[in-house]
C-alpha cells in the first residue's frame, strides 16, 4: 500500500483516444470524491499526430514515466499519414513499444455481456444469448510469435520480390502465459457459464504448425500442475465457430500471439462490440491498460464514440494495482466502478451510436460518474 498514492502514467494518444481517456479520468475523479484518491494521473502527449507535429513519437520524460509509473493507461494510437521511416505506424512506441520494452507478456481480454448491452452478431441486435452466457477471459501471448521483430524484404530490380515474417515460440514465452491462464482460472470464482466447469482452453493450430505443437506441449506440462482445472483444446479455425455458437462453454482461453489477436476481436462482438473491449497488458513488474478499439480518426472530435471500453480498462487497472500491492482499497474502488457500469448499462440510458442510441461520449461518462456518486449515498 502506498500512502502517498499510486502514479498512473496516461498516454491519450491519437484520434478518439483523448476523448475516451477524458471520460476515464472523469469516473476516476468520481471514485476519489469524499477523500484523497489513492492515485495520481499524469498525462503525456505522444502518438501519430504528435509525430507529424514534432518528428518524435513522445518525449524522453514520457518514456521515463512509463518505466517508473505504478500503472499505465493508454487511449489509442494511429493517425492517417503518420508513418515512421521503417514503415511502422507512428505512435507504435506507446503500445507495441511498451509491450516489448516492459516485457508485458500477457494480454488479458475479458469478454462479458452485461444486461442492457446489445451484442453485435447482427445489425438488428437480435437476442442470441442471455447476458449470463458470455463471461470468459482470453489470455494472449503478447511479446513473440509473428510479432517478434524478425522480418524483412528482398528487393531486386527496384521492387520487392520477397517478404518474410518469422514466427517465434519460446519455452519462456509459452510457459509464463500458459501459467498465467491457469492461475487466473484457479482464481475465478465461477467456471464456464454453461456448466460451471473450471476449464482452460488452449487454442492453436497444432495439427499443422510446429510452434503450436510446442505451445500445446507446454500447455499440457504446465496444466498438469493444476489437477483441479480441466484442460480443453481447440484448433483456431474450429474455435472461431464454436466461440460464436456456444460462448457459454468457455471460461479461460489461452493462445499464441497472432491467433489470440484475431480471436479476441471476434469475442468482442459477443460483448457488444469493440466499444466495450478492454485489454490489460501484464508483465512481472509493469502493466498497461487500454481500450482496444483503436484511434478511429473519422470519429475524432465528434464526442460520439463509446467510452465503456475505457471504463473497463480503468477497472482492470484498479484491480491489478490492488492485487499487486495487496491494497484492498483499490479492489473496493474497482467493485464500485463495476457496479456503476453495470447499473448504467442495465438502465439502457447510456447507449452510444454503436448501440443504436443517441448518447454522446461525455454523456456516457456523466452517467457512470453519477451512478458512482449515487452508490456512495
Amino acid at each position: 500500500m502506498k500512502d502517498a498514492g499510486y502514479e498512473v502514467a496516461v498516454y491519450p494518444g491519437d484520434g478518439t483516444g483523448p476523448e475516451v481517456v477524458r471520460e476515464g479520468a472523469k469516473v476516476l475523479a468520481a471514485l476519489g470524491e469524499g477523500g484523497p484518491a489513492p492515485w495520481h494521473l499524469t498525462e503525456f502527449p505522444g502518438g501519430g499526430e504528435y509525430y507529424l507535429k514534432t518528428g518524435r513519437e513522445w518525449e524522453p520524460e514520457a518514456e521515463a514515466a512509463s518505466r517508473s509509473a505504478d500503472a499505465i493507461l493508454v487511449g489509442a494510437v494511429g493517425w492517417p499519414g503518420a508513418t515512421l521511416p521503417n514503415g511502422d505506424i507512428a505512435g507504435r512506441a506507446l503500445v507495441l513499444g511498451l509491450r516489448e520494452g516492459l516485457d508485458l507478456y500477457a494480454n488479458v481480454r475479458p469478454c462479458r455481456l452485461y444486461p442492457g448491452v446489445r451484442h453485435r452478431v447482427s445489425g438488428a441486435y437480435r437476442e442470441v444469448w442471455p447476458p449470463s452466457a458470455v463471461d470468459l477471459v482470453i489470455i494472449r501471448e503478447n511479446t513473440e510469435d509473428l510479432y517478434a521483430p524478425i522480418h524483412g524484404r528482398l528487393a531486386r530490380g527496384g521492387g520487392t520480390e520477397l517478404a518474410i515474417d518469422t514466427r517465434v515460440i519460446t519455452r519462456k514465452g509459452a510457459e509464463r502465459v500458459v501459467r498465467y491462464a491457469f492461475e487466473l482460472a484457479r482464481a475465478r470464482p465461477r467456471g464456464a457459464p454453461g456448466d460451471g466447469v473450471r476449464r482452460v482452453t488452449c487454442v492453436d493450430k497444432s495439427n499443422v504448425l510446429e510452434g503450436c505443437r510446442f505451445f500445446r506441449e507446454t500447455f499440457d506440462r504446465v496444466g498438469a500442475e493444476y489437477p483441479e482445472l480441466v484442460r480443453d483444446y481447440a484448433y483456431v479455425d474450429a474455435f472461431t465457430q464454436w466461440l460464436v455458437r456456444d460462448p457459454e462453454q468457455y471460461n479461460v482461453v489461452v493462445a499464441p500471439n497472432m491467433m489470440g489477436d484475431i480471436i479476441t476481436d471476434l469475442a468482442a462482438v459477443l460483448q457488444g462490440g469493440m466499444g466495450f473491449a478492454a485489454g490489460g497488458n501484464i508483465g512481472t513488474d509493469h502493466a498497461m491498460f487500454e481500450p482496444v478499439h483503436g484511434s478511429a480518426p473519422k470519429y475524432a472530435g465528434k464526442n460520439q464514440v463509446n467510452p465503456f471500453a475505457t471504463f473497463f480498462a480503468v477497472e482492470q487497472l484498479l484491480r491489478w494495482l490492488g492485487s499487486r500491492h495487496a491494497d484492498a482499497r483499490l479492489g473496493r474502488q474497482a467493485d464500485r466502478l463495476e457496479t456503476a457500469i453495470a447499473t448504467t448499462l442495465a438502465s439502457g440510458d447510456a447507449r452510444t451510436y454503436d448501440q443504436g442510441g443517441p448518447v454522446t461520449t461525455s454523456g456516457a461518462g456523466d452517467r457512470v460518474a453519477a451512478a458512482i456518486r449515487e452508490e456512495r449515498r
